[in-house]
C-alpha cells in the first residue's frame, strides 16, 4: 500500500465513481451527465507531475475534487434507485466507502475536524493510520497486534486494524498465558507503556516480577531488583523485539498483499505461527542431535 494523501484518495474515488457512471449509462443507453471530469483529470495529471506543488494548488485541487465527487455521487445514487441496480457484495462495500470518503473529506476540508474512523484507502477501507513515532516511519498502515511470547513462542493476544493502547491489555495477556500453559506467571517483561499504576497494582497483587522502572525511594533490595530487571529487559529485547523484525522480514508480514480484512488477519496468523513452527522444529532437531 502506497502512502496515502487526501488528493490521491479523492482522485481514486472520483475516477472509480465516474467509471461506474459511464458503465451504467452505456448499459441503460442514456446520455452521460455533464460533470467536467475531463477538466479535473487534466488538472490532477498536471498536479501529479509537479515536484513541489504549492499549498494553494493543493487546496484548489482538493476543493475541486470534493465538489466533483459531490456531484457524481448523487447522480449514481439516483440512477441506482430509479433502475433498481444491484451490486456484488464487494462493489457495494466500495460504494459505501466512497460515500464515507466524501463525508469525511468534506468535514476535514471545510470544518478542519479530523473524522473518526478515517478511511485512507479505497481498496481497503478498513485500514487506519497508526501513529508509531518512529524516526523513519512516523505513521504505519495495517493491523496492530498485542503479542504474547512464552519461551520464544508467540501468540496473538489481540489484533485490530484500529489504533489501540496496548498498555491496557496487560491483565488479559497474563490471564491468557496462564490459561494456555496452566501455570502461574511469575516473571514478566514488557515495554514502558505497560507500566501504568493500574498494571503495577495488578502485578503486585499477583506477585509477578517485572522490569518496570520502580517508583519512590530506593530500598535495600534496589541492587538486586536492578539486576533482575536488567536480565528480564535483555531477554525481552533479544527475543520478543527481535521476533517482530524476523516475522516481518522472513515471514511476509512486512508487506501483506491481502485485499480484505479476513484474508489480512489470516495472513498475519499464519505468518506468526509459521515462525513458531520453525522454532519448534529447530529445537526438536537440536535435542535429537544432542541425544545422538
Amino acid at each position: 500500500m502506497r502512502f496515502p494523501t487526501d488528493i490521491k484518495l479523492l482522485w481514486e474515488t472520483v475516477e472509480w465513481n465516474y467509471r461506474l457512471l459511464r458503465s451504467h449509462c452505456r448499459v441503460l443507453r442514456s446520455a452521460l451527465p455533464r460533470t467536467k471530469f475531463n477538466k479535473w483529470a487534466k488538472r490532477y495529471a498536471s498536479y501529479s507531475r509537479s515536484r513541489r506543488p504549492s499549498k494553494k494548488q493543493k487546496r484548489s485541487l482538493t476543493r475541486g475534487l470534493i465538489r466533483l465527487l459531490g456531484k457524481i455521487h448523487p447522480i449514481l445514487s439516483d440512477m441506482e434507485k430509479e433502475h433498481s441496480i444491484n451490486y456484488t457484495a464487494e462493489r457495494e462495500k466500495r460504494r459505501r466507502a466512497t460515500a464515507t470518503i466524501l463525508r469525511q473529506q468534506s468535514q476535514l476540508f471545510y470544518k478542519g475536524e479530523r473524522p473518526k474512523g478515517r478511511i485512507v484507502s479505497l481498496d481497503r477501507p478498513y485500514i487506519r493510520p497508526i501513529v508509531r513515532g518512529k524516526e523513519a516511519k512516523s505513521v504505519e498502515f495495517g493491523a496492530k497486534v498485542n503479542k504474547l511470547q512464552v519461551d520464544g513462542i508467540s501468540f496473538i493476544e489481540y489484533l485490530s486494524f484500529d489504533a489501540f493502547n496496548e498498555g491496557t491489555r496487560l491483565r488479559s495477556t497474563v490471564y491468557l498465558a496462564q490459561g494456555l500453559f496452566k501455570t502461574k506467571t511469575t516473571i514478566l517483561g514488557a515495554d514502558a507503556i505497560y507500566a501504568t499504576n493500574k498494571n503495577r497494582r495488578f502485578i503486585t497483587a499477583q506477585d509477578i516480577k517485572t522490569d518496570f522502572k520502580r517508583k519512590g525511594r530506593k530500598t535495600k533490595y534496589h541492587g538486586q531488583y536492578r539486576l533482575l530487571a536488567a536480565m528480564i529487559t535483555k531477554e525481552r529485547a533479544t527475543r520478543l523485539e527481535g521476533s517482530f523484525g524476523t516475522d516481518k522480514e522472513h515471514f511476509l508480514l512486512k508487506k501483506i498483499k491481502a485485499r480484505n480484512k479476513k484474508t489480512g488477519t489470516l495472513w498475519i496468523f499464519f505468518g506468526i505461527h509459521t515462525s513458531n513452527a520453525l522454532k519448534i522444529g529447530q529445537r526438536i532437531q537440536n535435542q535429537a542431535q544432542k541425544a545422538a
